[in-house]
């Protein structure tokens, strides 16, 4: 009975911030942004889809993200490579999450799990003080706390449950969200959401998940909720990537929101007209990417169907027709509607094929090549701080740490960064990978730009 009453009281102490427009302050030009986290962080996709959110819908604000997660972390982890491994990035915004290592695991299934759950609690307390008081000594930084993915303990996928798990990690999320507010730091909350998406889907399927396929890592759905919900929270909901408005018979523009719309004709019933849309459309991904990863970006949709309309509208609406037409842009057909559909408004951001989304699927190809070289840098992380800090070894790099890391591979997360070892212990090899990062970044802040585009309605003759 406590664990659900705990568990009720926080979701609904989430629930009105739902509707908040604002929570957390926007990412602007020239921020340097640091995701700092565990493996949920480490090797996910939420802080890769922030980005993308950022380079198509703010195309001539140019910045820079970085994942900083490490599989395994807990605050002590964190603590111990906030020097090397974030600072070092020079961010002036960092957002911390952490608690899904803090809360431990196989103990709950023991004889005193509320015994261990509460020695854990304390434990993640005492390194995330220290976490606090080094971040206080940096007083330009933005602190944005988040409080961590939940741990699905209701699921019937399978029986591999640690019970009662996902109460302690609403502990630590408990006591970072009054952290933030005690330091004046940003808040968003991913627990509360995620375990209220898994409350209600459960209910249709006692088997769905949010959180993966062992309860811990979302999968590219999941990614894509975390990213909707810090986007949310930073007042993005109803942003569109452009509100266009005409009327043909009159050949006006009745609305232009971040667009502009000019030489409106109407000859012999074809309408056509320029439209410069100052954002592009948000990507959505059909393919499974990452480690062990079934699911697609796209399928997120299934339990968030109101991101298009709040994140993803190109909203298109053409009156004064009657008849059907075929929409076309730049030549490419797009579809066909009648003059009724075309009045009501359309999303053309869930169309494919449009040549500004082909445009946005080819910047999101290029920051999913970013995120796959930026993930050998967070495995060579972890080899430094997990292994060779404990053996006074950090960032040695020479023929002792070779030896050291080739005796110490009787453990088995160790002897499976081998091949990626033996190539990042070259500063050569690492500095051109930077190189390639900075190269696609770069690139894709040339190719972002939105591009006037010939929009025609041709009637359909009967």
């Amino acid at each position: 009975m406590k664990k659900n009453i705990l568990i009720s009281l926080l979701m609904m102490a989430w629930m009105p911030l739902a509707s908040m427009a604002q929570q957390v302050a926007p990412f602007k030009k020239g921020d340097r942004v640091c995701f700092v986290g565990n493996s949920i962080t480490d090797g996910g996709h939420y802080h890769s889809y922030i980005w993308l959110y950022y380079m198509t819908h703010f195309p001539f604000e140019e910045m820079w993200m970085a994942n900083c997660g490490v599989g395994g972390d807990t605050s002590l982890e964190i603590l111990n490579r906030l020097d090397g491994d974030v600072f070092a990035k020079r961010p002036n915004v960092i957002t911390l999450t952490f608690g899904m290592n803090d809360s431990g695991y196989f103990e709950y299934n023991g004889p005193e799990p509320e015994k261990f759950a509460a020695e854990k609690l304390a434990t993640s307390r005492k390194y995330f003080y220290e976490i606090e008081k080094r971040l206080k000594n940096r007083p330009d930084t933005r602190m944005v706390m988040i409080g961590t993915s939940p741990y699905d303990q209701t699921s019937t996928f399978n029986d591999n449950i640690f019970r009662n798990k996902n109460n302690a990690i609403g502990k630590i999320v408990a006591f970072q969200d009054s952290a933030a507010k005690a330091n004046n730091w940003e808040f968003v909350d991913f627990w509360a959401p995620m375990t209220k998406i898994n409350e209600d889907q459960q209910k249709l399927d006692p088997k769905f998940t949010i959180c993966g396929n062992d309860r811990i890592h979302p999968d590219n759905d999941g990614h894509l909720v975390m990213a909707y919900l810090f986007l949310k929270a930073q007042g993005m909901a109803g942003k569109k990537v452009a509100d266009v408005a005409v009327n043909a018979k009159s050949k006006k523009v009745l609305k232009s929101d971040n667009c502009e719309i000019t030489n409106v004709q109407n000859r012999s019933g074809v309408v056509s007209f320029d439209y410069l849309a100052y954002s592009l459309p948000f990507p959505l991904d059909t393919i499974s990417r990452g480690w062990e990863y079934k699911r697609k970006q796209a399928d997120a949709l299934k339990v968030i169907p109101q991101f298009m309309e709040e994140m993803d509208n190109e909203a298109f609406c053409v009156t004064g027709l009657k008849g059907s037409y075929q929409l076309l842009i730049d030549g490419q057909l797009i579809d066909t509607f009648t003059a009724d559909q075309l009045a009501k408004g359309i999303n053309l951001a869930t169309y494919r094929h449009t040549p500004q989304y082909e445009q946005a699927k080819t910047i999101m190809e290029l920051n999913e090549n970013r995120w796959e070289i930026e993930r050998q840098f967070r495995d060579y992380a972890w080899l430094q701080y997990n292994f060779f800090m404990k053996r006074g070894m950090l960032d040695q790099n020479d023929e002792q740490a070779a030896r050291t890391f080739r005796a110490g591979q009787d453990d088995g997360w160790v002897a499976a960064k081998r091949g990626l070892y033996d190539k990042m212990i070259h500063k050569e090899v690492r500095d051109m990978h930077k190189r390639q990062m900075d190269m696609i970044v770069e690139r894709i802040y040339q190719i972002n730009k939105p591009q006037v585009r010939k929009i025609t309605l041709t009637p359909i003759k009967k």
